[in-house]
């Protein structure tokens, strides 16, 4: 701070000053700051109507004050407007006090270390601290950065700048580490998805062939169908007209029209076979759901096939079984009589026509082929009942 800036601190409460009262020893000082030393002198004048001492701070000679006290004493009104010009100027320079308003820094605090102003030591929390001028302060440290910046630059911040350059090696060969996982990741999905995306693209195709298989199966039977559903809405249409035409027309048309309507019912209907796709999707895809990702690479692709499905007999081809089981049953009925009534006659003529031994053995071979028809018969009763009982 400049001298003149110091002319403007009290030295009491190193301020600037407030209310300055001039002392007949020419000093200046504050208003407040007069009056704390008058009351810290002892003399409690206001109980005491004779004049007070006051001894100045600076030079020590004694004033003698009415009972007035402070008030009595003269203004520095010159210091005051010198004052009141300063403050309303802008000084970049000075430092201002946070806590105190248009109060410089112009003291340094030895106990914490830093910049206060007057306020700060006389009714802060600075009262009572050891201080030091400005300018013993600056004196005292300035050779403070030189020791800085030998501590600063010792081996202590070699090893520091090197484990730096250790930390960001180690920092780059992590992230490299991380980059080349990114880009394994992103091959082994890519891999994944080309194999998964050819799967499904050999699944869509051999669907595809079934697709076409199926066409090629029915195509031509509906083809044919339609054609015949067509000659029929035809003939339709050509008999319905025959009943507003001349007689001679309808004479010259009818023959060819019943002939065309008997070619065209004899025209052989076709038998409908389903057909089941084999192997299904869902088989395949339930079965690949089993297989584990790395390999699925293995999984096969199966060839979808169409086979026909057997479609139960319908009532008119059972009834045409039904009645040729029951002629076959009705022929081993009479061989079962015959066989009977055959023993019947052996046994009359036995001891006439046969020796006893060939007696025996014949009538042996037609007791078997009787157990053997009765068998037969019953086995084609079960067959009966269990595929016509319902339908007869």
């Amino acid at each position: 701070m400049h001298n003149f800036e110091d002319e403007l601190m009290c030295p009491i409460c190193y301020s600037i000053f407030e209310d300055p009262r001039i002392l007949p020893c020419s000093h200046t000082f504050c208003r407040s700051c007069l009056e704390s030393v008058l009351q810290a002198s002892g003399n409690f004048y206001i109980w005491r109507p004779l004049r007070i001492p006051l001894k100045c701070p600076n030079c020590r000679s004694v004033t003698e004050i009415t009972p007035t006290g402070i008030e009595s004493l003269p203004v520095n009104f010159a210091l005051r407007a010198i004052i009141e010009k300063y403050q309303q100027e802008d000084h970049p320079d000075v430092i201002f006090c946070p806590e105190h308003y248009k109060q410089p820094l112009n003291v340094y605090c030895l106990l914490d270390k830093k910049l206060v102003c007057g306020h700060c030591l006389t009714v802060g929390q600075h009262r009572g601290h050891p201080i030091d001028d400005l300018q013993s302060a600056y004196l005292k440290e300035k050779d403070t950065p030189q020791k800085l910046l030998k501590q600063l630059t010792d081996t202590h911040w070699t090893d520091i700048t090197h484990l730096i350059e250790k930390l960001e090696e180690q920092r780059s060969h992590s992230q490299e580490m991380v980059q080349g996982n990114k880009e394994a990741v992103l091959q082994y999905f890519e891999e994944l998805t080309d194999t998964l995306e050819q799967r499904k693209k050999s699944l869509i195709t051999s669907l595809c062939d079934v697709g076409n298989l199926i066409n090629q199966e029915y195509t031509p039977h509906i083809e044919r169908m339609k054609e015949i559903r067509e000659q029929q809405l035809e003939l339709i249409t050509l008999t319905t007209s025959l009943q507003e035409e001349s007689p001679l027309k309808f004479l010259e048309k009818i023959e060819n029209i019943c002939q065309r309507v008997q070619v065209l019912k004899q025209r052989p209907l076709m038998e409908v076979q389903p057909v089941e796709i084999y192997p299904r999707v869902s088989q395949v895809l339930k079965e690949w759901s089993k297989t584990e990702i790395g390999e699925i690479k293995k999984a096969l692709i199966p060839e979808m096939k169409l086979s026909s499905i057997r479609m139960p007999p319908s009532w008119s081809d059972k009834k045409v079984e039904f009645f040729q089981i029951l002629s076959i049953s009705v022929l081993l009925i009479l061989i079962l009589f015959f066989c009977q009534y055959v023993i019947a006659f052996l046994n009359d003529i036995s001891s006439v026509c046969f020796s006893e031994i060939s007696y025996q053995s014949l009538s042996n071979d037609l007791h078997d082929l009787k157990n053997m028809l009765c068998h037969t018969l019953y086995l084609l009763k079960e067959f009966i009942w269990k595929n016509f009982s319902l339908k007869i």
